[in-house]
Formats: structure tokens, sequence, C-alpha cells
């Protein structure tokens, strides 16, 4: 029956529309040129109509241009083999047909479509150097025929040719003769189809055409049964190797068209910004979920391939086989996968690797560079385990090359049965976490490997995979070293069991088969692909009598779960950018409730503020004037030299029985104190001011309105950073050396003003000490009698005794007002004799102890009592009249001219070169912790840091995926529109 279909466009698709194995539809152009579709489409664009045109039922269009729909008989069950035949043949012609009109119309629709571009832009002949020219088109268009040439030389079995030939002339006869009964039929019943009945009627013409066409199968049938006959198993096993070979073949030679067309990419800036692979925006995203910190139950249920399997099973060998190159370190029988591996495969132009954050590129078609990837990939291992033997932390790479299928693989450590004595006690079990956590994804494809060269029973893989997977929905079986299996199995029933699911309780979507080499490290790719290859072909086991051409390989492999990973990427990659879209509503909702007027800052831009807070800090330390340093740097100066100018210079002189003797003993004291300590103390005072300075700055900035106390412990961190490793400049201390010398050999008072200042620094300075000097004597000796009346208070036993010495010592100072500082053996003596009467026993020990203060404050008083008569003797004193009466006052202005000298130094250096190095310092501080992620985390705390954090990480998945999403479903929409 034949009948006229129109319709608006000239339409290149068979509707392929069938109710039973005994008829089908074939919708042709008006040149004949066949392509297949569905019959979805067929139902959308075509009308029914029950009209009967010959006996039988019609189908008519509703447009303009012309097309036939033929009904054409189709051949089953009665048939028996002459069908495979037909199918290999319709499978061979299909292949043929598809690469010619892809390559040669591809061409010439890329070449049309690059003008038609560049004619509509307005002026951009700059971009003529980046767009290809047409001789660079003409190259590969000849080359894609040439390809053409080469099918059409493809030689077939003349016995199958023939009878291919002459079924296909009786199906040309007998669409012949049923086309105008079809274009009378569609001319008739043209206003009467619809589009609402469009698939009824179809439905109804496919269940005619089953009982026409019976009586015509039968007489086909009759005469094919005898050739079908004569072929056996083993005959299609050879075709169907023969044209897989020869599909592998023009697979090499599309991957080089393909190499060659990547390479003719422009290498503009632009280009490449523009330019990023739909597997490398999915491996990033997978990237920021490795270390994701789960909260709100927002889980990681986007798809990766799990390669797992006993340790030594291969399954490092079929990735490197899926990858196309040897990257992984080897061992004899031991554990080299200890680290989850994230190995991203996509395509490109040139055949290398590269790990996540480095810029070094490994090419991979050089024995050089794969040995030293080998090498970085086991030290990273050994980095990341430590002293553990595994370790979860994951090691990312990315693989690319011409004919790379585009997927994520993760190759996760074997699974062992026991501990040995090199590993740690929890290996076996850390292994195990290890798979289950990356097992319990759902969405995670399961590349389950088995050793096929020993017993199943002693599998361990099997039984976990069935654990995490039990209905088998994305496990893939791979059974490794069947070269060895067919070697050691003498039973093919049992390989045939395997490969069929049968004899593991595990189930699986497919079963694989495949070979990765002989066991010799040094075998490369090709080698042990041409291996494996000829095995297959030469097999007895595999010889198309266990398991399918489809099953065995590594190719298919790698064909079967790319395809499945897509799929499942497509089928859930939305639901998870929803998921991590209301995980970031719910983040949004809580910090506006608990941080509502502050900004969503994260730790590095918290840091980032704190850090330009700080050094704003250590810019106002220009404005401290010179009066302000030299006010903080005099007491600070004193308070570290006073005890010992007060002990070591002035009491030891000022304690001599004769004056004359005090200018020379000072002399020898102040030389010392200068070539010994001064100036190494004067730094120290100078930088411990601007420590106190600097803090009092940060102390004073905590009190100002806006200040944010989360950066308080990280400033702190860093000034006690920078004071521990700032050191003052030496040749400062040299230069300072030099001026305190100097300032203490000038012992000419030249002024009043000046030497009433040296008097009023000796009075404050004894009167400072006299009051250290009673609190310590109030500490020996227990209150005064009036404080034991008044606030019943006791005596202990010791201040007891102390008081009953104080008694002597009173006695002996009153005898003697000019008593030396020590005391001598005989009133030592009369003194223990003297308490030993009233029954108080003490040793000398006890005794001097309790004189030197006693006598301190003596002497500090008598001292005191001076003030009076120095204050009027400056004029005696420019006169030279008893100028060695005025000893003390003469060397405390020598020690205030050096601390003056000294401070305005140290002022100087402070304000010149110290605080300009501090600010250096604070810099390279900053730098340092800005690369220390532990020391951030570490400073920066708090409720308000990990909301932020969380929140841009989820943020920053959630961006990802939606661009993900938009590339795989505009490539998909591309991929739509091109076939």
């Amino acid at each position: 029956m034949e009948v006229l279909l129109r319709d608006r466009k000239l339409w290149r698709n068979v509707f392929h529309l069938k109710k039973n194995r005994s008829s089908f539809w074939i919708l042709v152009a008006e040149d004949d040129f066949p392509v297949y579709g569905t019959s979805y489409l067929a139902s959308r664009h075509f009308h029914s109509i029950n009209q009967k045109h010959n006996g039988q039922k019609s189908l008519l269009a509703y447009n303009n241009n012309d097309f036939h729909f033929y009904q054409i008989p189709f051949y089953t069950n009665r048939r028996g083999m002459s069908m495979v035949v037909l199918k290999i043949l319709k499978g061979a012609l299909r292949i043929r047909y598809l690469l010619l009109g892809g390559a040669i119309g591809g061409g010439y629709t890329l070449q049309k479509a690059y003008q038609e571009w560049i004619d509509a832009l307005p002026d951009l002949t700059w971009m003529d150097k980046y767009i290809p020219k047409n001789e660079d088109w003409e190259t590969v268009r000849v080359s894609l025929l040439s390809i053409r040439d080469k099918l059409q030389q493809l030689e077939i079995d003349p016995q199958y040719r023939e009878a291919a030939e002459s079924k296909l002339a009786k199906m040309k006869d007998w669409l012949d003769s049923r086309l105008e009964e079809a274009k009378i039929a569609a001319a008739k019943h043209d206003s009467y189809f619809t589009e609402d009945n469009a698939t009824n009627v179809v439905s109804n013409a496919v269940t005619i055409n089953a009982l026409s066409f019976n009586k015509v199968e039968e007489k086909e049938q009759k005469k094919e049964q005898f050739k079908v006959s004569q072929i056996n198993e083993e005959d299609l096993w050879e075709i169907e190797m023969k044209y897989q070979k020869e599909l592998e073949r023009l697979e090499r030679e599309n991957k080089e068209l393909r190499q060659q067309l990547l390479l003719r990419h422009p290498t503009s800036q632009t280009s490449k910004k523009v330019k990023v692979s739909l597997i490398d925006m999915y491996s990033d995203v997978l990237d920021e979920l490795i270390d994701y910190d789960v909260n709100y139950k927002t889980q990681d249920h986007l798809p990766r391939v799990i390669v797992i399997g006993d340790q030594s099973a291969g399954k490092t060998s079929v990735l490197e086989m899926i990858a196309q190159a040897r990257i992984f370190p080897r061992g004899a029988g031991e554990m080299m996968t200890r680290t989850p591996v994230k190995v991203t495969l996509s395509e490109g132009p040139y055949h290398i690797a590269q790990f996540k954050g480095s810029s070094r590129e490994f090419d991979l078609t050089k024995e050089s560079h794969l040995a030293d990837l080998r090498r970085e990939v086991e030290l990273r291992m050994r980095n990341l385990t430590g002293n553990q033997t595994v370790s979860n932390d994951v090691i990312s790479m990315t693989v690319k090359g011409p004919g790379l299928q585009r997927m994520v693989l993760v190759d996760l450590p074997g699974i062992i049965s026991t501990n040995t004595l090199n590993m740690a006690s929890e290996t076996k079990e850390a292994i195990y976490q290890i798979a289950k956590y990356y097992m319990s994804n759902p969405n995670a494809i399961i590349l389950c490997i088995q050793d096929g060269s020993v017993d199943a029973e002693r599998s361990n893989v099997t039984d976990l995979v069935a654990q995490m997977d039990p209905n088998g929905k994305r496990t893939i079986f791979v059974l490794t070293k069947v070269d060895l299996a067919e070697q050691n199995f003498t039973n093919p029933e049992r390989i045939k069991k395997i490969l069929a699911g049968e004899l593991f309780p595990m189930k699986a979507l497919g079963y694989f088969a495949v070979i990765t080499g002989r066991g010799s490290s040094n075998e490369s790719i090709e080698q042990i692909k041409q291996y494996e290859e000829e095995f297959f072909t030469k097999s007895k086991l595999f010889g198309g009598k266990v398991v399918k051409s489809a099953r065995i390989t590594t190719r298919n492999l790698s064909l079967a779960v790319s395809e499945c990973f897509w799929k499942m990427v497509r089928e859930t990659v939305e639901q998870q950018a929803d998921a991590f879209k209301a995980q970031r509503f719910n983040l949004e909702t809580e910090w506006k409730n608990k941080f509502p007027r502050l900004r969503i800052l994260d730790r590095n831009e918290l840091f980032e503020k704190a850090r330009s807070e700080i050094l704003d800090e250590v810019i106002n330390l220009s404005e401290v004037n010179a009066k302000q340093w030299e006010d903080m740097l005099v007491p600070t100066l004193w308070n570290k030299v006073c005890d010992f100018v007060f002990e070591n210079i002035f009491l030891s002189a000022a304690q001599l029985s004769r004056n004359d003797e005090f200018n020379t003993q000072v002399d020898i004291k102040l030389y010392q104190w200068v070539e010994q300590q001064l100036p190494l103390v004067s730094v120290e005072a100078g930088w411990e001011t601007l420590q106190l300075e600097f803090r009092k700055l940060i102390e004073r900035n905590k009190s100002l309105k806006d200040h944010d106390d989360i950066f308080d412990n990280l400033k702190t961190a860093v000034l006690d950073e920078v004071l521990l490793r700032h050191k003052w400049e030496e040749k400062a201390s040299d230069a300072l050396k030099v001026l305190q010398v100097n300032a203490l050999a000038d012992q000419s008072i030249t002024d009043k003003q000046q030497w009433d200042a040296a008097v009023r620094f000796l009075e404050s300075s004894i009167k400072e000490k006299l009051q250290e000097t009673e609190k310590k004597i109030k500490e020996l000796f227990g209150p005064s009698t009036m404080e034991q009346w008044t606030y019943w208070r006791y005596l202990n036993e010791e201040q007891k005794q102390r008081n009953a010495v104080k008694n002597e010592f009173e006695i002996i100072l009153y005898n003697d007002p000019e008593h030396p500082a020590y005391l001598s053996e005989d009133e030592l003596t009369t003194i223990r004799n003297t308490l030993q009467r009233s029954n108080i026993s003490c040793n000398n020990e006890f005794i001097k102890s309790t004189w030197f203060p006693l006598y301190r404050k003596y002497f500090l008083k008598r001292i005191l009592e001076k003030i009076p008569y120095y204050t009027k003797g400056f004029y005696l004193y420019k006169q030279g009249i008893d100028v060695q009466e005025y000893n003390e006052v003469i060397l405390y202005w020598r020690i205030q001219q050096t601390i003056r000298i000294t401070v305005n130094s140290l002022r100087q250096q402070i304000m010149n070169r110290e605080a300009l190095r501090i600010d250096k310092e604070i810099e390279d501080v900053l730098e340092e912790f800005s690369h220390n992620q532990e020391m951030k985390e570490k400073l920066l705390t708090g409720r308000r840091v990990t909301l932020a954090e969380e929140l841009k990480r989820v943020k920053q998945i959630q961006d990802k995926l939606e661009d993900f999403i938009k590339a795989l479903n505009k490539e998909k929409h591309e991929i739509g529109r091109f076939q």
C-alpha cells in the first residue's frame, strides 16, 4: 500500500512503527534517503484516517511537501537465522551511511556555519587569522572523503553479499509496486487526516500489515532456509569480530582527525576563558564536595565511578587502560594504592596528566614523564598517609587526550583479608570504611573488579558490593586476567556463570571480561591492547560461546561505563542542585536572624579585613611625637638601671669611710657598667617601650564603637609573633656605648637648673628606695605595737627574734652614727651572746639578714637629711669649696645626663628605623598567616565565622552546579540539533 505524506519541511526521519514482529513502516523522503526515528515523532506530525484504500487502511498528510509511506514485509520467527545475517548487513550498511553522511555533511555544514557567522559580523576582519581558511576546510573534507573511499573498499563475504543483494532487490521491487497505491490513497484522504487520531491509524496499519505479510514470509523462509542452516556460531563470531576490528580502525583514524580539529581551535585568551570542558566543570564540583562539612543533611550524591576490588585484582590496571596510560606506581603483590585517587578523564589534543593545584603537565607519550608522574603519585600518597598505612585524603588529577571517554573515576585501596606486620593495626577496617563511604553514595557507579585467575570463593569485594548495592542498579562487574582464567579453568560453564551473574550473590548492570596485560610493568598500553585483541580473537573459551563481543575488551568497558556515568549524571545533577539551593536558603535565614547588620565575610575575608586594621594601627605609631616617646622612655630605662645604680654604684661608694675614695670607686663601677650592661639594657628599654605603645594602640582601638572583637585573638597572635622575631639593630648599641661613655665622663655641672634637677633626682631615688626598704622591714619584723593593739595582730617566733636583734642594732647605731655598712666579728659575737642570755638563739646569717635592711633605712634617712644642704650648695660647688661633700649629687647628675642622651638616641632609632622594621615584620607575619589555614581557623573562630564559611561553600557549590547544568543542557541541545 502507498500513502502520500506531506509536511512543511523536508523530513529525513524514518519512523519505525512496529506493533509486532510481522511488519514495520519506513518513511522515505523524495530522494529515497532513509534516516531512522521513533514512533513518537510520527505520532506528533501525522494525522490518521480510518478509510480503506484497496482493502488496506491508509495514512494521509496535511501540509505541502511530498513524502511516501511504504508498507514492507518483515520476516521474523519463521525465517530463522537468515534474519541474523540481514541484521549484521543492516548494521554494517547503517554504520557506513552514518559515517559517510556525518563526515561529508558535517564538514560542509561546519564550513557553511562559520562563513554565515563571519558575514553577519559588522567589521571583524581582525579575526581572520583566528578562523580556519577555506583551504583548511578543504583539507579536512578531502580526508573525510578518503575515509569514504576506504569504506567502499570494505569487502564482505561473497555468499552473504549475494544473499543481501538478492533481498534488497526484492525489497526494492516490492516498494516500487506499492508507491503508486500510496500516492493515490493519500490524495483521496488528505482532508480527513488529523493529528488527534494519528497514533491509532499507525497502530491499526501495523496490525493489518502483520496479517497481509504472513504469506510472503512463508515463501521467503523456504528460499533462505537452506543457506541459513549452514551458518554456525563460530562463523557469526568471526564476522562480528571482523567488523569490530574495522570499527576500531575507523575509530583510530577518527581519533587522529579529532586531534587535528582540536589543534585548529583559536588559541586567543578569550577562547581559553570561554571554552571550559564539561567534565572539568563537573570535576570542580566534586572537588568542592570532597572536604565539605555536611550540615542540614545535604550530602554529596553526585555520581562518580568507584573502582573497587581485592588487592592485586587489577583494578588500577583497568583504570590505566581506560585512561590509556600507565600512570600509577606498581608493586609485586604489595599495596600500592593507599589513598583514594580521583582521576578526571577528558578529551584534548595532547595526552597529558596534571595534578590539581599544580601547573606542571606530564606528557603521557614520554616514558620519562610517566616515570616522574608515578613517583609523584607515590610521594603524595606517603605524605598523606604519614604513619598510617592508608588515608581517606584524596589525590586529584586530570588526564586529557584525544579519544578518551569523559568521566570521573576514583581508585580506592584494595580490599584485604588480613593485616600484615608492616601495616597499621586498623588498616583492614580503615579500607572497609573508605570503600563503604564512597559506595554509600546512592548515585555512585561501582566498578567491581574481580580477579579471574583465582577461585571465585576467595573474593572479598563481591560480598561488600552486594551489601552496598543489593539490586545491582549501579554496579558493573569486570572479570580481569581472563587469559589466566582460560588456562586454569577447564570448565567453561564456571566462567559463563560468573559473567552471567549466576555465581556470585551480587547483581550488576553488566558483566565484562578484560585483559590488562601479562603481568609485566614494562608493557605499554598499546602492547596490552594488542595482546587483548589477539587473545579474544583466538580464544576458545570466549569465542562467542560465553559472552557477547560487546562485553569483552577494555574499550567496550570504557564506552559502557562512560554511557552509564553520563546517564546517572543527567538524572541526578538537578536534584543535587535543588538540595544545595534549599540549604543555602536555610543558612541565609540563620544569618539574617543572628547577624542582621553584618556583612557575610568568610574566614579569608575576615583575615584580610584584620590585616588592614593591624597595618593601620602600625601606621598610627608615626603619630607619636618625640616628646611622647621621651616621656615613655625615661621611666622605662630608669626602672631597668635604678637597682644597679643604687646597689652596685651608689651604696658601694657612699658607704666608704673616706670621701676621697668615692669618685674613684664610682668611676670604676660606671666604666664596667657601660662596657658590660648599659647599652644592652638601653636597647631592651627602647624595645619594651615600642611594644608597650603598640599594645596601647591596639587596646585603645578596642574601646571604639565600631570595634569588632572577632579580630582580637588574631591581632594578639600577630603582635606576639612579631615581638618574638624582632631584633634591635646591633650597630645601635655600639653607637649608644660611645654616647654613654662621653656622658658619664663629664663631671661639670654648668648651671643651677641642672644642679637642682640632680638634687631632685637624688631625693626621689632615695625616697623610692626608702619606701621599698621600709616595706621589706615590715615583712621581716611584723606589725608595730600600735597595729598589734589596733588590729589584734601578733608576732610569730621569727619576728620576735628579729625584733630582739633590732633592739641590739639600735644600740650600736646610737653609739656610732658613722658605723660602716658591715658588722664586725666581735659585734656579731656580742649580739649573739646577748640574745642567748635572753633565751634567744640565732646564728650569724640570721643576724646579718636582719642588719642589712635596718642599716639601709638608717643610711637613707641620713642622706635625706642632707637634701636641704645639697640644694644650697651649688655656689660652694662652683667656687670649689667642699666639693667632695656633694659627691652624691654629682653622681646622680652624671646618671641623669647619661639617661637623657640615651633616651634621645633611642627615640631617634625608634622613629627612624625600628618602627619601619616592625611594620615590615608585621607584613611578613600576616603574609605567613594568610597561607596557614590551620592558624586562621585557630585565631578566627565562632559561629559567625563557621556560618559564613558554610554559606560561601554552599553558594559556590550551587553556582558551579547550575553552570554545569546549563552547559550540560546546551550540549544536549546541540547534539539533538545535529542528529
